[in-house]
């Protein structure tokens, strides 16, 4: 048994209370997997920050709310994996690394492929340490015993085997097709990693001549340096002004190549002229008619924006230079005859910013049918995945349901090597997870995988597959929980679901819970741009860690977004530092109390078996609260139970026997103090580590740390609803009489005489039992309590439920402001009345509502009726 530590600082500081601790449960091992078979397993993988940076508020949040997810489990006995790990991110991190070499005068190209690798490593190196520290920081709980980082060997492998078998179940194919091109960092992009932005634009309408000279015909584009590739023009098969043309040839302006007119479903005939030009190059859906017209492709642009030797007199222009001088000599033709100011959505790469060019490359694709088939009709069977909320499965379904081929290859050097060769004489392609036995006649493809091919792994890449005996992957898989952001269901969540099912038969996690986005106080997003953003590290600096974590954590609902404001982040400081300050008063007033002496079973007063009944409904709706995510719920009961009834209350009226003379009364207080206080650092540890360590060390308690410490259960022998009833009386007086005080300006500190009509010998009974704390809190200079009192001319009076008060205070009220305040009283009880009896006149309420909860509201009732009755009555007696 720890020896009790009473020595706590009078100032609640969090730098201090942080300070080594995390060390200490690292050090301990306290977030190590045991693998205890004895103990049912829970495993959640991190969502692998890239190592690019230093984590933002979405990551604190995105990881408080694992951390205390794992926390809980730990203290409920389960052996909790929580898995750390770290993104290699291609096309980020390398952009990275070439723009600090770009600072020291140098390119990759300079390096080369081996020596530009070792620089990035260096980079993950230096960037991945940052990233432990804030870990560390926020005292995330990580089994670092397992961390994982997407380009370490065994993951590696885990890439391989997984191209390699789809690559033999012809669900990996390489193709020339249109794909989005990033023309600033020179690679290709997955769908998803382009971001849409309305821009202003033109209509570019044209005349391109007819072959035959009988005239010309109309077409129209947003970017017309892309003409310089036309091969064809189509128009709908049944648009009668074009019937004629069908099979006819038009003449390209400036190039003078010739363009077939072709007929094609696709052509919207309402839309502009009828008729579009094709350029099966530069356009996905030009691309797919090209294909049904078996039209040549001509690309007319390098990989880089500018324009190649296709592109004629343009050869060498920046893609835009050259749109804007094919418009001058268009229009000195008099081949353009409109430009139309025109909005329009045009994609920009999600990493550098670049207008994303839809580009002829020859690039790697995953065949997405099969697989979202798969994972689609997952979610019609019992081992779905539950996405909480659960209008997010919609959005996920709706994806899968809608999804293209993935295209995978990126032309970048940081990343998983495709594992593809080529036969330098023959061309022949060989996929495989090793390279050919006659490496010297063979070449590898230059590219690299994209980054959410192995990230798609994750959960089980990282437990050891491919090596399905691997213990960890045995007992920690599937995963119990994914948290992350609405943000990335497309790019994460749908590829390791689909990835999950085709190479172990079985969902990735049981649950996905989804947040949203960390934005400024104004609801904004936070950017560089507009200079808003956040460092965690900087909160915590100011008010902890624990105070940030409770404030990201309650701060909104499962799938909302969450407003940062420094004013909400100081109120949950001003909470801890008021958990603080109850907590060194009770351990001051323990006296040598040790674990062993601790015992509930002596005489209690109403206070003590209500402060325990609370704790009981606490433990309940806390426990429940996180079992559904809502952290937010279980947070505002533990707020309320801490701030409102344990430290406002039961602390103030503890005093009374602790300063007493009986001792077994006060080894009783000390008691209660000491499991409440106990009970109560378990419930907020998940959600503040720190502070809730610090205390519960110095409290009486077996084990090392409250890390290990089981979850409070609900006990029944601490339930007691008379005394709940008698408490909500007393507190109701108290705060009656407190704010009558208040309203007439008599202080706390001047004695005044209180009078209390009890509805019955009862109710007179329960408050001369609690005489002592009436008279404590309400500072009467006489207190009377009766059944048949009479009321004072000249006093003020509240009602509460089972009895009346009058505060006789002659020459301190006016008689007509207090019976305003009586009518404003009168216009409270009747409002409730009103709202409770259209509740039970509401049939399909009564018929459907347990019974409890209608007897409930009939309670109500009778308790609003009896108190407007009296307020009527009071309010008749002062008018009289």
């Amino acid at each position: 048994m720890e020896e009790k530590d009473v020595t706590m600082p009078t100032k609640y500081d969090p730098s201090a209370v942080e300070k080594d601790r995390y060390k200490y449960w690292v050090d301990g091992k306290f977030f190590e997997a045991t693998g205890d078979k004895n103990k049912e397993p829970y495993t959640i993988v991190i969502p692998p920050p890239n190592v690019t940076g230093k984590l933002h508020l979405g990551h604190a949040w995105d990881t408080t709310l694992q951390d205390i997810l794992t926390r809980v489990k730990r203290m409920q006995g389960y052996d909790v994996l929580w898995l750390p790990g770290m993104d290699h991110a291609g096309i980020a991190t390398q952009a990275k690394v070439e723009a600090k070499l770009k600072e020291q005068g140098t390119t990759r190209y300079d390096l080369g492929r081996e020596e530009f690798l070792e620089k990035s490593w260096e980079w993950k190196k230096e960037y991945a340490q940052f990233i432990r520290t804030q870990w560390e920081k926020l005292g995330l709980g990580l089994d670092y015993s397992r961390e994982r980082f997407t380009l370490d060997d065994g993951l590696s492998e885990a890439v391989k085997e997984v191209f390699v078998k789809l690559y033999e179940k012809d669900l990996i194919y390489r193709g020339e097709y249109i794909i989005n091109w990033d023309p600033a960092t020179k690679t290709a992009l997955s769908d998803i990693e382009v971001e849409y932005k309305d821009v202003q634009g033109a209509f570019y309408h044209m005349r391109y001549p007819l072959k035959d000279g009988e005239g010309s015909i109309e077409i129209a584009t947003t970017r017309p340096e892309t003409m310089l590739g036309d091969t064809a023009i189509a128009v709908h098969p049944d648009d009668d002004r074009y019937k004629h043309l069908i099979g006819k040839k038009a003449i390209l302006p400036i190039i003078g190549r010739e363009l077939e007119i072709v007929a094609d479903d696709y052509v919207e005939m309402e839309f502009g002229s009828g008729a579009v030009k094709i350029t099966p190059a530069h356009d996905p859906n030009d691309f797919e008619i090209g294909n049904r017209h078996k039209l040549k492709r001509v690309l007319v642009m390098n990989e880089d924006g500018t324009m190649n030797d296709q592109a004629g007199q343009y050869q060498g222009m920046d893609r835009f230079e050259c749109r804007k001088q094919i418009v001058k000599d268009l229009q000195a033709e008099g081949v353009l005859f409109e430009i139309e100011d025109h909005w329009h959505s045009v994609g920009h790469s999600e990493r550098s910013g670049a207008v994303v060019e839809p580009y002829l490359s020859t690039q790697w694709f995953v065949n997405m049918e099969p697989l979202a088939k798969k994972a689609i009709n997952l979610q019609s069977g019992n081992d779905k995945v539950h996405f909480v909320p659960d209008r997010f499965e919609k959005t996920y379904l709706r994806w899968m349901e809608n999804i293209r081929d993935w295209c995978i290859s990126r032309q970048l050097w940081w990343g998983h090597r495709i594992p593809a060769w080529y036969h330098k004489e023959t061309g022949e392609i060989y996929v495989g997870k090793k390279a050919p036995t006659d490496a010297e006649n063979w070449e590898q493809d230059e590219d690299v995988l994209d980054t959410w091919f192995s990230s798609a792994l994750w959960p089980f890449s990282t437990m050891g597959w491919p090596d399905e005996n691997s213990e960890d992957f045995q007992r920690f898989f599937p995963t119990n929980a994914l948290v992350t952001g609405y943000d990335i269901i497309f790019f994460w969540v749908s590829r390791m679901i689909f990835q999950s099912i085709e190479f172990t038969d079985r969902r990735p996690f049981e649950d996905v819970l989804i947040h949203g986005l960390v934005r400024d106080a104004e609801g904004r997003k936070m950017s560089k741009s507009l200079g808003n953003g956040v460092d965690p590290m900087e909160v915590i600096e100011e008010y902890g860690a624990d105070s940030l974590r409770y404030f990201l954590s309650t701060g909104s609902a499962p799938g909302q977004d969450l407003r940062f404001q420094w004013e909400k982040v100081e109120s949950t400081w001003n909470f801890a530092n008021k958990i603080w300050n109850a907590s060194r008063f009770a351990l001051m007033n323990m006296g040598d109390l040790t674990y062993d002496d601790i015992d509930l079973s002596g005489e209690k007063s109403v206070a003590d078996d209500w402060i325990l009944t609370r704790l009981n409904e606490t433990i309940e709706q806390v426990t429940r609260n996180i079992d559904k995510y809502e952290f937010g719920e279980a947070g505002r009961h533990l707020y309320n139970f801490i701030w409102d009834e344990f430290c406002d209350w039961y602390i103030e009226m503890a005093k009374l026997p602790l300063y007493g003379e009986d001792e077994a009364r006060i080894h009783t207080t000390r008691s209660i103090l000491a499991y409440t206080l106990d009970q109560i650092m378990r419930m907020l540890h998940p959600f503040m580590p720190f502070i809730t360590e610090e205390i519960w060390q110095h409290l009486p308690h077996l084990g090392e740390s409250i890390t290990q410490a089981a979850w409070p259960q609900v006990k029944e022998e601490h339930h007691n609803e008379t005394a709940v009833a008698e408490m909500e009386r007393l507190v109701s007086i108290i705060r009656s009489v407190r704010n009558i005080r208040a309203e007439v300006d008599t202080p706390m500190s001047k004695e005044i005489q209180l009078m209390i009509q009890a509805k019955d010998e009862s109710v007179a009974a329960e408050l001369e039992k609690n005489r002592s704390y009436l008279e404590r809190f309400c500072n009467p200079s006489e207190l009377v309590i009766g059944t048949d009192l009479k009321a004072p001319e000249k006093a003020m009076s509240a009602v509460i439920t089972g009895a009346e008060l009058y505060l006789p205070l002659a020459g301190l009220i006016n008689i007509d402001d207090e019976i305003k305040r009586l009518e404003k009283d009168w216009q409270k009880w009747d409002k409730e009345v009103e709202r409770v009896q259209k509740k039970l006149s509401n049939e399909g309420f009564v018929k459907k509502a347990p019974e409890h909860v209608v007897e409930e509201e009939r309670k109500k009732e009778q308790d609003y009726l009896d108190k407007r009755g009296k307020v009527e009555t009071r309010i008749s007696e002062l008018k009289a």
